[in-house]
């Protein structure tokens, strides 16, 4: 898999079933972090109005977006980013700019009128501006995983992105 390309499946991580089990899961990263930790933390970074990624949106409008870091007993593991289109307004402009500390997932996962469209995975080196955000907070990496899906609500949808740091293969 080429760095920075997103594909429907995460090639070429077959020597390392640990890193794929988190990276293919299904539910919640948020759920399955609080049941490998003793605390969990959601800890915000970043909450405002800003341009997504070309990555992101090929319109390249202004929207919502939040930065969190996910982490295991003062251990970052994730770093979850996020983009809302302030082109179309509903509740769920409400919520994100609400959430403050706490976790997207738990929203996602448990707001029934929510549809996830197709996970997609990349290997982001330091050309990816989310490689040189999350790699602030972990070991000194060459490349880090990461994966991306699209969550709709009615007219809405919003745009996870979840780079996983080297410290989350610890967590068995």
């Amino acid at each position: 898999m080429a760095v920075g390309e997103w594909h429907r499946c995460p090639i070429g991580l077959q020597q390392d079933p640990v890193l794929r089990a988190w990276l293919t899961e299904p539910d919640s990263l948020t759920a399955r972090c609080q049941r490998h930790c003793q605390n969990f933390r959601v800890r915000l970074l970043k909450s405002a109005k800003a341009m997504p990624l070309a990555d992101e949106s090929p319109r390249r409008r202004l929207a919502w977006v939040r930065e969190v870091l996910l982490e295991c007993d003062d251990v970052p593991v994730i770093f979850a980013h996020t983009t809302l289109s302030t082109a179309t307004k509903g509740v769920l402009t409400r919520w994100l700019s609400r959430l403050g500390s706490r976790s997207l997932g738990s929203l996602l996962f448990s707001y029934p009128g929510f549809q996830r469209g197709a996970i997609e995975y990349c290997r982001l080196d330091n050309r990816h501006p989310l490689f040189r955000r999350a790699a602030e907070h972990a070991e000194n990496t060459a490349y880090l995983w990461a994966r991306r899906s699209t969550h709709r609500l009615g007219a809405q949808q919003v745009v996870v992105t979840e780079v996983f740091l080297p410290a989350i293969c610890r967590l068995k």
